[in-house]
């Protein structure tokens, strides 16, 4: 079938919904977007499914979103009994979420599969704790993150409380595909609650236990309750999920003292205020940096609209502020849990932590000199969701923290992707901690520079739409692979890791990366430092991480910028 004739035959199968016939007729003239929309279907993966939102089959749409939780619910009834441990559903602000929640929660009652509806906006933390708490055999988010309004998602959980891994992925993705859209069908609301199939979670019955699992990741308690009402913070949900639990987080632990964006505070799935809700971009803060002048604030929390990420700036001492990366932000974080559970004897022998490979290179030297294990995974938290569960099940080591360059952080296993309702509660404490000593959180970053070395890290999007993007997107990676470049702005390529071949080549010599197959190629350059280009999992981009280190630090943002320009020009060749 051509992209004209699924065009009509949306037509047609949907002719009853007047919104999804008038989206369709009002593209009828314009056959590149009948082909954007038609050409493919929404890809299902480990991250499930995301997209613009609209009508197609590679929209995101109450649809596809049917149509993934019969295949969903279908994988799950391969075990009648295990399926009966129901699924866990919770969405964000954005448009549409609260309805594709709904219509997933009624397709899985419809095929006998218990569901357990959460009555608000919730972020994925709390998700993936309910998932553990209710025993449930999987989990469901709506949302796309940080993604701009036009989007949604579609994210599963499996019963560890991680997004799904690629094989259980490649299960459910087999069921949908074989998924005819007429016969994706709800069940009756009253019905499915009469026959003990719908379960709506109220704000009791899973946020106070999850709240109070929070609290015991504090360090220094007595610290926090001493020093925790002189610190000014000014916080900003970007109109998400964030708001309730990390407000409630940082006043439980005695962090009193914190301004709301009241423009920002409210859920808004326009996300009128910025030009889109990620904690990465600067021009989401700035309407935070004004409310912070006016209180006098000396750091600023926001959290994307799921509220797994968050972004933190940090006033210096001559009171500018300065937005931290993703890096620097972990680094702070487990350099105070590491040095912390050092002096008070209780940093564990068999201590780990967990990165992803695009994640700085800082956090093995911090973990080095306090005798803890680095561990590296691919990109995607569920990852080191993985080596949680690993490190539980043999008992070989004890997890204390795991980031991700993209704001992603955790310090619990009880919540198994990242959370930024415990990494508010951690900055927090950094920053009461520095507080107490008399510096700013700002003087700490430098003090850890001063100690480990200089490490710039810079992250370059292109981005890639449509069918053509991907086809460019392809052309690239088989490129690179055919003519690997052998240095990047006189840095010798000392060797390249292919995740996708899971070989890493150095002098000739073949060895495996020991990760799982990823589209990624990762070249270690002279002194350190290294550059990786990875398709993203989720957008219509290709990145560039472009990672560099020196004594100084003018030397290390001089040769980032060198490797940045080479590697694009890689690109671009």
């Amino acid at each position: 079938m051509d992209v004209q004739q699924a065009y009509e035959q949306w037509l047609r199968d949907f002719s009853a919904d007047q919104d999804t016939v008038a989206d369709l007729q009002s593209i009828a003239n314009d056959p590149k977007e009948i082909e954007d929309r038609f050409y493919t279907e929404l890809s299902f993966g480990t991250a499930g499914m995301r997209g613009v939102l609209g009508a197609g089959t590679n929209r995101m749409n109450r649809y596809n979103v049917r149509r993934a939780t019969k295949g969903l619910a279908q994988y799950l009834m391969q075990n009648p009994e295990e399926a009966k441990r129901g699924v866990a559903i919770a969405y964000d602000s954005r448009r549409c979420s609260a309805e594709f929640a709904r219509d997933t929660a009624l397709v899985l009652c419809q095929e006998g599969v218990p569901a357990y509806l959460f009555d608000a906006l919730r972020p994925v933390p709390i998700l993936s704790y309910a998932v553990r708490h209710l025993h449930a055999i999987a989990g469901v988010v709506i949302t796309a993150s940080h993604n701009p309004p036009q989007y949604n998602g579609y994210k599963v959980y499996g019963e560890d409380g991680a997004q799904v891994g690629p094989e259980a992925a490649e299960g459910v993705t087999g069921f949908i595909r074989a998924l005819d859209y007429k016969d994706c069908t709800l069940m009756d609301e009253e019905e499915a609650k009469a026959k003990g199939l719908l379960h709506i979670i109220g704000n009791k019955e899973v946020d106070d236990d999850y709240i109070a699992q929070v609290k015991t990741l504090c360090i220094q308690p007595e610290m926090l309750a001493k020093e925790g009402a002189s610190l000014s913070i000014v916080y900003t949900p970007l109109h998400g999920s964030g708001n309730v639990p990390v407000r409630r987080i940082l006043k439980e632990i005695g962090i009193t003292n914190v301004a709301v964006v009241k423009e920002q505070e409210m859920p808004d799935p326009n996300f009128s205020t910025i030009k889109v809700p990620n904690p990465e971009d600067p021009g989401a803060y700035n309407l935070a940096f004004k409310l912070a002048d006016q209180v006098g604030a000396s750091v600023i929390f926001a959290t994307d609209p799921d509220c797994d990420r968050l972004g933190v700036a940090v006033r210096d001492n001559e009171g500018v502020f300065h937005l931290l990366t993703g890096n620097q932000i972990g680094c702070v974080l487990l350099h105070y849990i590491l040095s912390t559970k050092a002096k008070q004897g209780k940093l564990p022998a068999n201590g780990a932590a967990v990165k992803s490979i695009v994640s700085t290179c800082l956090a093995n030297r911090i973990c080095e000199k306090y005798g803890v294990a680095m561990f590296e995974t691919l990109t995607g938290f569920k990852f080191i969701g993985e080596k949680i569960q690993q490190f539980q099940d043999t008992g070989s080591h004890t997890f204390l923290f795991g980031f991700e360059e993209s704001y992603g952080f955790l310090s619990s296993t009880f919540v198994r992707d990242k959370d930024g309702v415990n990494a508010s509660l951690l900055i927090a404490e950094v920053a009461a901690a520095c507080k107490a000593e008399g510096i700013t959180l700002y003087d700490r970053l430098q003090q850890i520079y001063a100690e480990f070395g200089y490490y710039v890290e810079k992250v370059v999007s292109k981005t890639l739409p449509g069918k053509d993007g991907l086809t460019l997107m392809k052309k690239i990676m088989c490129d690179l692979r055919a003519n690997p470049p052998k240095e990047l702005a006189g840095k010798k390529v000392l060797a390249v890791r292919d995740y996708l071949t899971g070989v890493r080549t150095c002098g000739g010599k073949e060895d495996p990366t020991g990760l799982p197959s990823s589209n990624v190629l990762y070249y270690e350059l002279d002194g350190g430092n290294w550059v990786c280009v990875r398709p993203s999992g989720t957008e219509p981009k290709i990145k560039l991480y472009v990672n560099s280190n020196a004594a100084d630090k003018a030397e290390a943002e001089a040769l980032n910028e060198q490797l940045r320009e080479a590697s694009e020009k890689l690109l671009e060749a």
